[in-house]
């Protein structure tokens, strides 16, 4: 059965309650301070079986300006709107502000139903019906039926119905596929069964027993009963009503405001991309970060706007722009909000989503700009290949792209795997579907040239950048997939050289100036003669004719040219004398089996602190391998 959803909205006392009461025999006041002052403050819920068979939810909203911000999470959902004006008072200031966020949420289908027809005379009505077909002019209603009606004498109320049949029957119903999402406008504890919520299914579907999440909560939990205008079923589908209680879920924990779906379906954020409409109502200009009420499905969220082109907004104006919110929300793009004054409160804007998980953006650089403007009129392509170049290194998953692009997984498919074929974007880990865009690639490709070249620039001395350290020139690279991508990318391209841990341009040689080759001739001569007995470092430099910094790159030149052998901290040897003392070594190991510790200070003559960093050095090699206190020939 095809499930439409419509909404009340017009001005307070234009008897929107008693025409839903009229139609449909329930009286959608519930709370006794509603039947106290004869208001509606919250919303109210009710449904109707057409005469074609067909099932109306209804949503009825309330009409005072204070409770506007129920008026708009009540209209989150809906297919078409029923505008109610009274015939004694026609249209007044909640008529326009309803109808302002009735086109910003996108509502595009409706009736108007003229009420208190029984309180005026035939030439009253004429011009009210006048004065409603003029102000109609240019909206989504232009066209729309007029339906006088009387909800105390019940006249007019059939051919209300038969209208709203035959008007619903051309609706298109909205596919039960896509992201499950039920923006929550009611909860409340009912006896026997928990905690239970209700709000209008905007897509998808949902089954008993389903695991299901609550952003931007994060709480988890598992459906166990739904219901659809009353009546208990095992699945609701996108356009119903519907209520669900839960396993175990605490009533404190849910608000009006929160959105249910599927686990890691959605990602909350405290940042929008938007397209934002500025009505031409209001009286003066926006200004860049102005504080404003975010009205998106059943939440309302402070936050600051800004202009990303401009510092003002003029009445009338469109433009793209980032909404900064003070709490996360979680929203998927093409969803469509409000924008609400901070003080006084009053409508002044809308528009639709962009972005839902964007990064924050600097104002006026003309590449975000003209990257926001695309994804208003971009093909698909366009749109997937912006929302993964936007992320930069962060990079973009196949779930993220179904919230960024707002398109079902198939219609991604093929857009996706055009720019994969063309490398404009890249697949770096397989098993989380994480994209890459090329751009961010070459970007840094050319950052790791300039870093390398910077070094090389600073220590010619040095063979290269040791990995690690070229990793923390780039904290803002996350993933440590995407650095090793880039390196083994610039290595197979020639562009690098990577000769274990140590990293250089290929394009790098080590020259030693003539001063240099001279300290390099002396340090040479000063291991070479005092074989396994050598000074520390430290006390060598201080018979050099150079700068402590000089002599330490001379001799990390050395060792990278296996002239010197590195035992430990500051203690080097001459590559002759350790390589002789190697093949006394080996030679004994052969012929005895094993030796021990002093045995081995024998063989080389020499003291303990020289001792011991020599024989260890030769297990780090894989020449020997300690068994408690002896040392045997390693294997192979």
């Amino acid at each position: 059965m095809k499930q439409i959803i419509l909404g009340t909205a017009g001005h307070i006392d234009h008897g929107k309650t008693s025409l839903i009461k009229a139609m449909t025999g329930t009286d959608t006041d519930r709370l006794k301070e509603e039947k106290l002052r004869g208001i509606t403050i919250e919303l109210g819920f009710a449904s109707l079986d057409l005469p074609g068979g067909r099932c109306l939810g209804i949503v009825d909203v309330p009409g005072h300006e204070k409770f506007v911000k129920n008026m708009v999470a009540g209209a989150t959902g809906l297919d078409l709107v029923m505008m109610v004006v009274a015939a004694d008072e026609g249209i007044m200031p909640q008529t326009r502000e309803h109808m302002e966020i009735c086109s910003l949420l996108g509502v595009r289908h409706g009736i108007v139903a003229m009420t208190k027809i029984d309180m005026v005379d035939e030439e009253w009505l004429e011009l009210v019906t006048d004065d409603i077909e003029q102000y109609m002019q240019g909206t989504f209603l232009e066209n729309a039926p007029i339906v006088p009606v009387s909800s105390q004498s019940g006249q007019g109320i059939p051919e209300l119905i038969t209208i709203l049949d035959d008007l619903v029957a051309t609706l298109q119903e909205r596919p039960a596929t896509g992201l499950f999402r039920l923006p929550i406008d009611r909860v409340f504890t009912m006896k026997g069964f928990g905690t239970v919520i209700t709000g209008t299914l905007i897509s998808g579907s949902v089954r008993t027993g389903d695991a299901v999440m609550i952003y931007p909560a994060g709480i988890t939990s598992k459906v166990r009963g739904i219901q659809v205008h009353n009546q208990s079923v095992d699945c609701a589908t996108a356009g119903q009503r519907t209520a669900i209680n839960f396993q175990g879920l605490d009533r404190s924990t849910v608000s009006r405001g929160q959105v249910l779906a599927a686990p890691q379906t959605l990602k909350s954020n405290y940042m929008v991309d938007i397209q934002v409409q500025y009505l031409k109502s209001c009286k003066k200009e926006l200004k860049n970060r102005t504080r404003l009420r975010f009205h998106a499905g059943t939440s309302e969220i402070l936050g600051n706007l800004v202009l990303l082109d401009r510092e003002t907004l003029s009445p009338g104006d469109t433009t793209v722009a980032q909404i900064r919110l003070d709490t996360p929300v979680a929203l998927v793009t093409n969803d469509r909000f409000v924008l609400r004054s901070y003080s006084p409160v009053r409508t002044v804007g809308g528009g639709v989503v962009l972005n839902p998980i964007p990064p924050k953006h600097k104002r006026f650089r003309q590449d975000v700009i003209d990257g926001l403007k695309g994804l208003v009129t971009g093909s698909p392509e366009e749109k997937i290949s912006q929302h993964i170049r936007q992320t930069g290194y962060a990079g973009l998953t196949f779930s993220e792209l179904r919230l960024t692009t707002g398109l079902k997984d198939k219609a991604i498919d093929q857009p996706l795997g055009l720019l994969l074929s063309r490398r404009e974007v890249i697949l770096l880990d397989r098993e989380e579907k994480l994209y890459i865009h090329g751009d961010t690639i070459e970007q840094l490709c050319r950052s790791i040239h300039t870093a390398l070249s910077q070094y090389h620039d600073d220590y010619p001395l040095k063979p290269g950048m040791q990995k690690e350290e070229l990793r923390s020139k780039f904290p803002q690279v996350k993933n440590p997939k995407l650095l090793t991508l880039i390196l083994n990318q610039m290595v197979r391209d020639g562009q690098l050289v990577e000769d274990e841990k140590i990293i250089r341009l290929a394009g790098h040689k080590v020259s030693l100036a003539a001063d240099q080759s001279t300290i390099r001739k002396n340090i040479l001569a000063a291991y070479a003669d005092t074989g396994l007995m050598p000074p520390y470092f430290r006390e060598l430099i201080k018979t050099l004719d150079t700068d402590a910094a000089t002599a330490r790159d001379v001799l990390d030149l050395m060792v990278q040219d296996h002239q010197l052998i590195k035992a430990k901290e500051d203690l080097y040897f001459h590559a002759g004398a350790v390589e002789e003392l190697k093949q006394s070594l080996v030679a004994f190991l052969k012929e005895q089996g094993e030796i021990t510790t002093p045995r081995f200070k024998e063989m080389t003559g020499v003291s303990r602190k020289y001792v011991i960093p020599l024989i260890e050095y030769f297990d780090s090699q894989n020449v020997t391998i300690r068994i408690g206190d002896i040392r045997k020939l390693r294997r192979g």
